[in-house]
């Protein structure tokens, strides 16, 4: 048979990628680079594509595996309604065992918006949002999201930069890679007065089965009587509330 060369070989290659990943298993930048006989730099970019698109998805160790568009497990379309509908149950048990204020919230390009919640009863309370937006990078629902993308990902939502906000003190791309590292590694987000004065956050990503982020669940406490030693309860708590949310979100 004449082997014939591809006739745009950029989607040669990338198609190449796909049938590596998805013929042996997660595949590294090296190994990519190996694979193509091309420079690490541009197996990067085949890659990077590939994610930013769905085709494919990296993993916490930098390898990179087939993603949700070709995996069998595409993320759906979830409006806000639908969210809330499913969250809500969820979210007053959250609120029952945490006894402050409690949201949800999804991620929309660089921002969060706030989509449901349960005020707490107390007269000192943070008030619920529904539909607000703000940075993602200040809320600790939004960091819990973003820490579950892949860095190349980050640098492609906030390739314009990070917006500026009254009280956030993450303001360069560095410093949210940093951030993304460390709550990776706890497996849940802070946010110390960074949405507004007052204000503590701790938040936790709800994920597909791809490890996608869909929602992202939080609490919000007066920092007047933000108790440290509590956080490990409260995000207990919250962790089994995304799971909760993420096992009713299974059967829309």
């Amino acid at each position: 048979m004449e082997n014939k060369s591809s006739p745009v070989e950029s989607v040669d290659r990338a198609l190449l990628l796909l049938m590596r990943m998805r013929d042996q298993g997660p595949l590294s930048v090296k190994a990519a680079a190996e694979q193509l006989d091309v420079a690490p730099s541009t197996a990067h970019r085949l890659l990077t594509a590939l994610t930013f698109r769905g085709f494919a998805a990296q993993s916490h160790d930098r390898t990179y595996r087939p993603g949700p568009e070709i995996s069998g497990h595409p993320q759906p379309f979830l409006s806000t309604q639908t969210l809330g509908e499913h969250s809500q149950a969820a979210l007053v048990r959250l609120q029952g065992t945490v006894g402050e204020t409690v949201q949800v919230m999804v991620l929309n390009g660089g921002n969060i918006q706030f989509v449901d919640g349960v005020e707490s009863a107390r007269n000192l309370r943070v008030a619920r949002r529904i539909g607000d937006m703000m940075p993602a990078f200040v809320s600790s629902g939004g960091k819990a999201m973003l820490a579950q993308l892949p860095n190349a990902e980050l640098e492609e939502i906030y390739r314009s930069g990070l917006q500026s906000w009254p009280t956030g003190k993450i303001t360069t791309l560095a410093s949210l890679r940093r951030s993304m590292t460390k709550i990776r590694r706890d497996g849940f987000g802070t946010s110390f007065e960074e949405t507004e004065q007052g204000v503590v956050g701790l938040g936790v990503s709800i994920n597909d089965a791809d490890g996608r982020p869909v929602a992202a669940v939080t609490t919000a406490t007066p920092s007047i009587r933000f108790d440290r030693s509590a956080m490990p309860l409260h995000v207990e708590a919250l962790q089994l509330a995304a799971a909760e949310i993420m096992e009713k979100l299974r059967g829309v």
